[in-house]
């Protein structure tokens, strides 16, 4: 019976779990082997979810978040962790490819983001979430996450704006 409940949830959802993917990893098939990853383990664990602990976007992209850890660890084994946490930066660096379609000038601003701050990007536009919601998330005080998320669109802008002058200084005169 709750397994037909799911369904909706699926088609409401699917984008914001492909979405944090997709901000992490940049590669069309990686995300979207996590994400059908991510809505097998949330299927199975359907009937446990507890609404008073979390809301539905959250659960999912906390089961997102650690499929991804572990995606990553398997990429980059013997990635030291601290206290049980991944160390965030010692992970590889996400490929280059912009196989997940994303525009390259904005690729380039993501690359020259910490993995700390990609990965609250992540949670905050691909995800979806609110600053509270990835404060409990990673552990972060809510100032503290939307001080990262603030330094890091600044620092994307910067990249984004030199783009942007780049472009039209290479530009030829229309004659």
């Amino acid at each position: 019976m709750r397994q037909r409940e799911f369904a909706p949830i699926y088609d409401e959802q699917v984008w914001r779990v492909y979405g944090f993917f997709a901000y992490r990893l940049r590669s069309r098939q990686d995300a979207e082997d996590l994400t059908q990853l991510t809505f097998e383990r949330a299927l199975k664990a359907w009937s446990k979810y507890d609404e008073r602990r979390a809301g539905v976007t959250t659960w999912l992209i906390a089961i997102a978040r650690n499929l991804l850890i572990d995606h990553l660890r398997a990429a980059s084994a013997g990635v030291q962790t601290v206290a049980g946490e991944l160390d965030l930066e010692a992970l590889p660096d996400a490929p280059d490819a912009h196989s997940i379609g994303l525009d390259p000038d904005l690729e380039r601003a993501l690359c020259q983001l910490s993995p700390r701050e990609l990965e609250l990007i992540a949670l905050r536009f691909g995800g979806d979430l609110t600053g509270r919601e990835i404060a409990d998330m990673t552990g972060l005080s809510l100032a503290n996450v939307q001080q990262i998320l603030s330094r890091a669109l600044r620092r994307m802008r910067t990249t984004l704006d030199g783009s942007d002058l780049q472009q039209s200084v290479t530009k030829e005169p229309a004659a």
